[in-house]
């Protein structure tokens, strides 16, 4: 596991000190695919080893006080030449969003990019609730949805800012289309560490429920 080096499942600490801090890896793993910390290992894969009873308390505080709602986790011990990895196994929730504290004690929702955690933008925050709460939706393709899946055929992927200047809606509408046709498993999200595009599915799912509009004008 070491020999994989950091990844989107897989993260290294050293030591635990902040039980706050700890808890935005436990969120961000929940949030996203899952994952694992391996506790005594350091940046470069080197083992250090870490008390784990200590270690064990620390990653309970974070997951169960600091996260909202808890993130459960599972744990296993390692013995390496007479150093303890303790390594803290997170599935992938069903109750998505978790949130932990970020730097000024604000809940937020954190997701899994590479070997970084990042915060959860609002449309991704939406299509989690819709998701929780098992929300059905209507297909509706009007103007702006029409220009945009069209441009999805012509171009692969777009941003959220040449959506809005390309349909010429405000970003509260185009939040909520792309809300609504990730739900509908249309579009997908593709996270990057400096941007986050929009797609058509890989994957689509056809939807239960469909009514399909003209665009405007026609």
């Amino acid at each position: 596991m070491i020999g994989e080096g950091e990844h989107q499942t897989q993260d290294f600490k050293f030591a635990i000190n902040d039980s706050k801090k700890i808890s935005r890896s436990l969120s961000a793993f929940a949030n996203t695919d899952g994952g694992r910390l391996l506790l005594g290992v350091k940046d470069n894969g080197k083992i250090a080893g870490v008390e784990s009873d200590e270690e064990y308390y620390m990653i309970e505080a974070a997951a169960n006080m600091h996260c909202k709602p808890k993130v459960p986790f599972e744990t296993r011990k390692w013995e390496v030449d007479g150093k303890t990895v303790l390594e803290i196994i997170v599935a992938k929730s069903k109750k998505r969003p978790h949130r932990a504290p970020d730097k000024d004690g604000q809940p937020t929702a954190y997701i899994r990019v590479k070997d970084e955690n990042q915060v959860a933008n609002r449309i991704m925050i939406e299509v989690w609730r819709l998701e929780r709460e098992g929300s059905g939706g209507m297909l509706k393709i009007k103007y702006a949805e029409s220009k945009l899946l069209t441009y999805l055929e012509l171009n692969g992927y777009i941003t959220f800012s040449k959506f809005c200047g390309m349909a010429r809606i405000s970003p509260r509408k185009a939040e909520k289309i792309l809300i609504n046709l990730i739900h509908m498993k249309v579009l997908e999200m593709d996270i990057t560490e400096r941007q986050i595009f929009y797609k058509m599915n890989s994957n689509p799912v056809q939807p239960q429920q469909t009514d399909q509009e003209l665009p405007e004008g026609f």
